[in-house]
């Protein structure tokens, strides 16, 4: 068959860079065909743009996927997963094998629907969600702007090229990113748009007609626009892009969805489906396709193998520019990037412990936060902070970190303004980067925002850190859009993430502790605003937090009855436990700062922790959750509905979350 007249004309710009874009397509329809699902159309329209991209300007290296200086390449529209995986292939790759492509989607393979951080040797972050990879690979830019501030640009040197779609700018966590980048003029930044003017149901102008690069010119970017399937316009686009140092980049690339394809090229029908055998056959036809399935020939598949290779040289040159540097600045850049702790961080936190026994603290545990932070972080040079404009409620801010991060100088606290999804997201990317601990701070009741960027940490085991303040009606008058209910029945509900919720400044500190160990968990600390005395005072230097559950408080010489709460409850716990006491009944009083971590636990520990008294929880929050460890919702001392707008003590009275209203309980309880 004779190529159409378009395909034709495309082919002729740049013949090699067609040969080897169709290497791309032809594994693309087939992982798919094989699949008999997938998302075919993506990787055919940006199959050109990849090729050039690998080809030409992508510094990396086969043959060390985590070399530190490699340029990061994200593919945020994630469902174009074939894409990504086609080229780990073709340039060699030792895990992305042939029968890694012919098991797409299948069990056991690492070529999932969507690309998976951790999952896949030279995924850079999981995506899928979309716009959360352009929103990481912002992360990423600050990560790499922030290291080549403190270690040089001989060592940290690199860029972040990120490919996305419409669906990545219609979410408007795609607005928070283009924004964010802008305003702190994150030039290594490169972003390459598939402006194919498809979505999944139909053309694009079913709901989307804004000027996209308006909209990004507005945001302080450079822009450019080309035709997507011309590499020598694509070439001199990223060639523009590079020299623009002080603005980040994105190039608009006029595209067509499934290209090459005769009957189904430019519709949405190649988006998110097979393309069929017959149709499969009539592509391939038309790209001037003939090699089996699955099959590259020889000639292309030692030019995309080369491709490959070509970084090897500039990676070895960067490991002699690091072995020349001084041996403490070495072992120092490596630590960072093997995420270990330094020697100065456990006498940092023994001195924090002793201090609070020393002195006991009556605070908020949000000021035991940023008392603890303040302790930590000279310690942790890793350690990078900011907050979604609520720096002076949320206490994130701490002399260590104080230096701000902007255009001109990329310090060690960033200003996310009202910002929480793309917030957590960069965190993401500061974190995957590698040789940061990243943490942010917002409103608990905020959570809700930035919940799809925290469940992807918790997907992908990485560290970020999230503040959320403001954790129960305690927060009192700005009434009960402000005051989280069931956000921490949710938070918990989600698998591999830590959601810490402390008593007293020492279990505060424990807490951090325990998030800045936890590299491969995430880690969200739910604090108050209203203050609560410190119950632990007797000297020790184990972190008893760490089991989730202890017992804090032994009110008599036996068990008649088990408090269990968390955070500013258990002061209210142990006060009833006494009144209890007094009346002749034997309380134990547990806390319980994370209830996942107490799961983990032996089963003796946790039997042994809760008892076989009937058992009491106490929690200003919803009740969801609860019946885990009482006998019923009736035993759970919390919130029925939302909260009101009034004074803490008050909000306490009226919802029935009272030492008499724990006694009362106990008392019918104890006489059933």
């Amino acid at each position: 068959m004779i190529l159409s007249e378009t395909v034709e004309a495309k082919a002729k710009l740049d013949p090699e860079n067609f040969s080897l874009a169709n290497c791309i397509r032809a594994l693309s329809i087939d992982a798919v065909e094989a699949a008999n699902s997938g998302h075919p159309g993506a990787p055919m329209g940006m199959a050109d743009a990849a090729a050039v991209l690998f080809r030409k300007h992508l510094k990396f290296d086969a043959s060390q996927p985590d070399w530190p200086d490699r340029d990061r390449f994200v593919l945020s529209n994630g469902h174009a997963s074939m894409l990504l995986y086609s080229l780990l292939h073709l340039t060699g790759y030792e895990a992305m094998t042939q029968e890694q492509l012919r098991n797409f989607r299948q069990w056991g393979s690492i070529t999932a629907g969507h690309p998976e951080y951790g999952h896949t040797p030279g995924v850079e972050t999981t995506t899928g969600p979309l716009g959360q990879g352009f929103a990481g690979a912002v992360g990423m830019a600050i990560a790499e702007r922030r290291l080549a501030s403190e270690f040089g640009d001989d060592l940290v040197d690199h860029h972040t090229y990120v490919f996305l779609g419409d669906g990545c700018l219609q979410e408007g966590i795609g607005q928070e990113a283009a924004s964010l980048a802008g305003h702190l003029g994150l030039g290594k930044l490169i972003v390459l748009y598939d402006d194919n003017e498809i979505t999944i149901d139909g053309p694009t102008s079913v709901s989307f007609s804004e000027d996209v690069l308006g909209r990004f010119t507005s945001c302080g970017w450079h822009v450019h626009r080309c035709d997507g399937h011309d590499p020598v316009a694509i070439d001199m686009a990223i060639q523009a892009a590079k020299a623009e140092t002080d603005k980040p980049s994105i190039i608009s690339l006029k595209t067509v969805i499934g290209f090459g394809s005769p009957n189904r090229a430019g519709s949405a029908s190649s988006h998110g489906s097979p393309l069929g055998t017959e149709e499969a056959a009539l592509a391939k036809t038309a790209l001037g396709w003939s090699a089996e399935p699955f099959v590259i020939p020889p000639s292309l598949r030692q030019q995309w193998l080369d491709i490959g290779k070509r970084g090897s040289e500039a990676r070895t040159q960067w490991e002699s520019r690091l072995a020349c540097r001084p041996e403490d600045v070495a072992t120092e850049f490596n630590r960072r990037l093997k995420a270990e702790l330094p020697q100065e961080y456990a006498t940092a936190l023994k001195l924090a412990r002793h201090a609070l026994f020393q002195q006991p603290k009556k605070i908020a545990t949000r000021k035991a936060s940023q008392l603890a932070l303040e302790a930590l972080a000279p310690a942790l040079p890793e350690l990078i902070g900011g907050s979604a404009d609520l720096t002076g409620s949320n206490l994130t801010r701490v002399n260590a970190v104080d230096s701000q991060y902007t255009k001109e100088r990329p310090g060690r606290y960033i200003g996310y303004g009202v910002r929480e999804f793309g917030m957590a997201a960069a965190m993401n990317g500061l974190s995957v980067h590698g040789g940061f601990i990243p943490y942010g701070g917002t409103f608990l009741v905020f959570s809700d925002y930035a919940r799809n960027a925290i469940r992807l940490s918790a997907l992908m085991g990485i560290g970020t850190i999230y503040v959320m303040t403001h954790d129960s009606i305690g927060l009192g008058e700005d009434g009960p859009t402000h005051q989280p209910v069931e956000h921490l029945a949710s938070l918990r509900a989600m698998p591999n993430l830590h959601t810490f919720r402390p008593a007293d400044a020492v279990e505060a500190l424990e807490c951090w502790d325990i998030a800045i160990r936890s590299r491969t968990t995430p880690s969200l600390m739910a604090l108050s605003r209203q203050d609560v005395p410190q119950l632990r005072t007797e000297v020790t230097d184990e972190n008893l937090s760490a089991r989730g559950a202890y017992i804090i408080r032994q009110c008599g010489q036996h068990r008649d009855l088990t408090l269990l709460a968390t955070g500013t409850e258990v002061a209210l716990a142990v006060e009833a436990a006494a009144a209890l006491q007094a009346q002749g009944v034997g309380v134990t009083v547990v806390s319980m700062p994370c209830w996942d971590l107490f799961e983990q636990q032996p089963k003796a520990y946790r039997d042994e922790i809760l008892g076989k008294a009937p058992r009491i929880a106490v929690e200003a929050a919803g009740k969801f959750g609860w019946t885990r460890y009482v006998a019923s919702e009736e035993d759970v001392i919390g919130m029925n509905g939302f909260g009101a707008s009034a004074p803490a003590d008050i909000l306490y009275q009226k919802f029935n979350i009272t030492g008499e209203a724990i006694i009362a309980r106990a008392k019918a309880l104890l006489t059933n």
